[in-house]
This record gives C-alpha cells, structure tokens and sequence, in this order.
C-alpha cells in the first residue's frame, strides 16, 4: 500500500509540474527581439540590422528592435550585449571589427571569445575608400604621391575596424606612405567628413559609401576585393591599381550572449539560412554592395577563431593603434 501511496503522489506531482514547465518555458520568441548595433545610422551593421530585422521579424512572429549604440570601434555595444540575458532577446550586430578589437583595446569590458557567441554570419562587402569630392589626385598612385609630399587624412568608422586596419596595412604598410587616422562614432559621419573636404580620404564598408559615390558626394578611389563591385562598377580594386593579390572585406554578423539556449541559436541560425536563400534579400543585398555569407553554428565559430588570429597577425605588422 505504502509503494502504491508513493507512485500515486509522484504521478499527481508530475502532472502539476508539467503546466507549470510549460508556463515557465515558452517557445522562443515570446515578445520583441532587440537588436544592438555596434556602430552608427548608414554603416554596414545598420544597413544589414534593417535589412535582416524586418524579414526576421516576420519570421519569428514578433518585431524587431533596432538601436544603435555605437562607440570604441564596436566594443561599447559588445559589451552591453555581453552582460544581458543570455535568454534570446538581446542580440549584437556587429561587423568584423569585433574580430580586431581584442588585438587593439586592452580593456574591452568583455572576452571575445567566451562572452558571446557569433550565432549568424549573414553577409560581407569589400570596403571601399573614397576621396573627398574636388580632391585632385584621382587614382591611387596619385593619392599615394600627394600623401608623401604632404598631410593627408583619412577617416573611419573607428579604430579597429576591419576598413581602419585596411587603409593602414595598405598605405603604411606596402605605399610607405604617411596618412593620419581619424576615428569617427560610424561609417556614416566619416563620409560626411570626406563629402565637406574635412579629410581628405575615408575608408569604410562599401555598402555605406554606395549612394554617395553615385551622387556625386564623394569619389570612389579603389574596392579592396578581388574584383570590382556590381554595385560600383567604375572604382578600379587595390589589386588593379599596383598592389595584385590585396584582397579584404568587412562581414556582419549576429552575436547572443554566451550560454543563450542551444535552441534559440540554432532558431536563430536556421531563420538567417532561410532569409538569406530568398531571392529578393539577395538582391537588396547585392544593391548595397553585400552578398550573403552564411554558414552552420560550428562553421561560424570557427570563421570567428581564425578571424581573430588573422587580425591580431595585421595589428601587429601595422602597429595600429587604438587611439
């Protein structure tokens, strides 16, 4: 009788605790997402942020938030996002700067590599670096030559970008060539620099520049690629212009605080895969200069971990610095 008592007791517990699971773990989303951008309005983790947010929003069946909060070359919002909730509803949009700021910045706030987890590689571009408009040097070599015979600046979206690291491998690097950095809070701000004549170059993610180059704002000097963009067809690459086999991108990527649900990741990876198979996102893509880049949960932890140690080895070949 005592045995019977027991399994009666343990069966009615079961059947107690089963709602209250369920009420405690609902399915993933259960209200708005959040999406933190590293950078400000009109750079590559915007343009991707809006681009992928409002077809995510569909697919999960909630909408999402977007806010920038950009500062230190991505790390402010990296390390906000690495000290939220690991429940699903706080996520990073970040670009490939996370992968140099671990080998710029002594004291990030987080770790790179424990304190959150690249969820989804969604797309990557070249970078792209323009002139102001009435500059008169029109090609590389000739940009390369005024800069040895006077100042000349350039601006970016920050320190420790993957378009800062860019312009000093390729100007200090292999032109020798002396060209002062100035940081700016995004990509958006520094073209605006270069549109008024403020510097004299800037050096950012193409899809960024796209619009202003066809308007006129600013001049396309060279794609850093290996071939030229279907969206700036007319800008020759590095390659082209006296430095063959130059080749580099900028990637966007979706990171979730470390220890998020195997579940809401692989959620999350699965989501991404599917927008960036739809013909319509690719080519809204392709427009603004991106293509889609994709990849499982391992493979893009993987394409992190081996980003890291290719930024590091450039850091410090260019002795960048992060101010």
């Amino acid at each position: 009788m005592k045995s019977l008592s027991m399994a009666a007791a343990a069966l009615a517990a079961c059947g107690l605790a089963s709602p209250a699971l369920a009420l405690a773990e609902p399915a993933w989303p259960a209200k708005p997402v959040r999406f933190v951008v590293a950078f400000a309005p009109a750079g590559p983790a915007d343009i991707i942020a809006r681009l992928l947010g409002h077809r995510l929003g569909e697919a999960l069946g909630q909408s999402i938030v977007v806010e920038n909060r950009p500062g230190a070359g991505g790390s402010v919002a990296s390390a906000a996002v690495a000290r939220a909730d690991s429940d699903g509803y706080t996520l990073l949009i970040n670009t490939s700067s996370y992968a140099v700021n671990p080998a710029m910045q002594r004291n990030l706030g987080f770790d790179a590599e424990k304190d959150l987890t690249l969820a989804a590689l969604v797309a990557s571009s070249p970078n792209l670096i323009v002139t102001a408009p009435n500059l008169k040097a029109r090609t590389l070599q000739e940009v390369i030559a005024a800069a040895k015979s006077g100042d000349y600046n350039y601006g970016t979206a920050g320190a420790g970008t993957t378009p800062h690291l860019t312009a000093e491998y390729l100007f200090k690097v292999l032109a020798r060539t002396p060209v002062t950095h100035i940081p700016y809070q995004g990509a958006g701000p520094a073209l605006t620099a270069a549109a008024a004549g403020q510097t004299q170059l800037a050096s950012v993610a193409l899809p960024a520049a796209v619009e202003l180059v066809k308007a006129g704002k600013v001049r396309g000097l060279v794609v850093t690629g290996s071939k030229r963009s279907a969206a700036l067809p007319e800008v020759p690459t590095v390659a082209e212009s006296g430095f063959p086999g130059f080749e580099d991108v900028t990637w966007v990527g979706v990171f979730a605080p470390a220890r998020t649900p195997d579940a809401v990741l692989q959620r999350l990876n699965d989501e991404v895969a599917r927008i960036q198979r739809d013909p319509d996102f690719q080519a809204r893509l392709a427009a603004t200069g991106f293509e889609p880049l994709g990849g499982t949960l391992p493979q893009a932890r993987k394409y992190l971990h081996d980003e890291l140690a290719k930024w590091a080895k450039v850091v410090k070949e260019t002795g960048a610095q992060a101010n």
